[in-house]
């Protein structure tokens, strides 16, 4: 299964795109934006592909086959950004693109717990081999550190609750696989709700939904390594280069939209005043764009 990217059209044309110009993709996943941007660019633009994940890597590299020569490829965190562009003597740099979303391969394929569907999995969580596991901080973090991770990064309305379960629950059995987590939350959920029936839905969305997130935050310090790439991302663009950042939940857009109108005027112009949706159309075919904002910024 290859990931669908979403915003496709939209990222094309924020980039402004023209034969020749040099582009950084820093989240490669199944190449479905580089293999686009690289038609655009071709055929003597260049593209540096970076990404964490050894297997992303592996795949963008089978489906970019017809522009090897045109193709760097980096598995790397994005967080290197400079380090990374200066090994590779990567200049001068005309678009940049951020997609923070995760791969439908990741969840589906790749066996690390991303998915709370997926019981039998152990809790992993890392898009690369260099943090913790989520099995890790579940059975090392304190009941306070866990509540602050539910609720900063899940914004979950029952992170005290669900913390202290984890706590009591991990003095019986080690918490390993995604099963005996998602078991901890519904058992919250059916307390809360004084049922003991069966819940695997809450209100249309699974109770476990937003722990795995935060969890998936946490384990990958996602928030942290947004914040430190977005001033290098800058700095490493030529004039006139423009940045493309595709957020798909409140707390990375935010950090995007601070960051974006922060800068405006003193090192960036930026172009899209407000975020950039999927059309309707684009819905009907990916669900997943249903979430994703795009900003895109113009280096003064």
């Amino acid at each position: 299964m290859k990931h669908v990217p979403v915003l496709l059209n939209e990222v094309i044309d924020g980039l402004e795109l023209k034969p020749g110009m040099r582009v950084i993709d820093c989240t490669l996943g199944d190449a479905g934006h580089a293999e686009k941007i690289l038609e655009k660019i071709g055929p003597d633009g260049k593209l540096l592909g970076i990404d964490t994940d050894v297997e992303a890597i592996l795949r963008a590299k089978q489906y970019l086959y017809n522009f090897e020569k045109q193709t760097v490829f980096v598995r790397d965190n994005f967080t290197n950004l400079k380090k990374i562009v200066t090994e590779n003597n990567f200049n001068p740099i005309n678009g940049i693109l951020l997609d923070l979303g995760w791969s439908s391969p990741q969840f589906e394929e790749r066996g690390r717990g991303f998915s709370f569907l997926k019981e039998e999995e152990l809790l992993d969580m890392r898009y690369g081999g260099e943090h913790g596991t989520a099995s890790e901080l579940v059975n090392e973090l304190t009941e306070e550190e866990f509540e602050k991770i539910f609720r900063e990064y899940g914004e979950e309305k029952l992170s005290k609750e669900i913390a202290k379960a984890t706590v009591e629950n991990r003095k019986e059995k080690k918490i390993e696989k995604v099963g005996d987590l998602v078991e901890i939350v519904l058992t919250v959920y059916r307390k809360k709700l004084k049922s003991e029936k069966e819940i695997p839905w809450v209100g249309g969305l699974h109770p476990a939904t937003k722990v795995f997130q935060a969890l998936r935050i946490a384990v990958n310090d996602e928030l942290g390594v947004l914040e430190k790439v977005l001033p290098q991302a800058i700095e490493t663009l030529s004039a006139d280069g423009r940045l493309a950042v595709i957020t798909f939940h409140s707390l990375e857009d935010r950090i995007v939209k601070h960051f974006f109108k922060d800068q405006d005027g003193k090192t960036i112009k930026i172009i899209s005043k407000k975020p950039i949706v999927c059309s309707e159309e684009e819905y009907k075919t990916n669900s997943r764009a249903r979430s994703a904002k795009l900003r895109v910024a113009e280096k003064i």
